[in-house]
């Protein structure tokens, strides 16, 4: 993706919220974005951050709407629908960072055992997804910059999934991994 399409998404995230707190903003239309980039539907997460303190964070792994429209609606989710964290107030609008993570579709990681799967991932590139029966959950790259290794990473993925956090040993555990570019 080229820099100022990165820029008119980035753009388009921070205009969303600035229109739902009832801020002055740029208004955008369909016809901004009717370029073949924009409407590949692709999985994306928007994070918020006030001073590198997470404020929100929300996407879609799966790619289910045009990327544009993806980037808004998880704007708007990351600012007033992460049950983590109270509605984005305008007090704090002005403070907030915003991240953009474009996802490649996610693909099953094939592995012989735990270790085999230790030994696959590669942090700071991969995103992984943890799949066990009807409980899922997901880390962005970005994570790896926040565990020691990569047992603690997947236990913890297993935990935020509601699971056990040694199931992700389980050879009925699927495991994919995507990478993201993230701006």
């Amino acid at each position: 993706m080229q820099k100022e399409e990165r820029e008119k998404l980035k753009e388009l995230a921070r205009n969303t919220i600035a229109n739902e707190l009832g801020l002055e903003s740029e208004k955008f239309n369909e016809d901004d974005f009717a370029e073949p980039v924009y409407l590949e539907e692709r999985g994306v997460f928007v994070t918020l951050e006030i001073n590198g303190h997470l404020r929100g964070c929300i996407g879609n792994i799966e790619p289910v709407y045009p990327l544009y429209e993806a980037v808004k609606n998880n704007a708007r989710q990351a600012a007033f629908g992460d049950p983590r964290f109270s509605p984005l107030t305008q007090d704090e609008f002005e403070d907030v960072d915003i991240e953009i993570s474009v996802l490649t579709v996610p693909k099953k990681l094939e592995y012989d055992s735990p270790e085999d799967l230790l030994e696959k991932l590669r942090p700071g590139t991969d995103g992984v997804v943890l799949q066990m029966g009807m409980y899922k959950s997901t880390y962005l790259p970005q994570v790896w910059d926040d565990v020691k290794n990569k047992e603690e990473f997947m236990s913890s993925l297993a935990m935020k999934a509601g699971l056990d956090p040694e199931v992700w040993k389980d050879k009925d555990c699927e495991i994919f991994i995507y990478e993201v570019e993230k701006f």
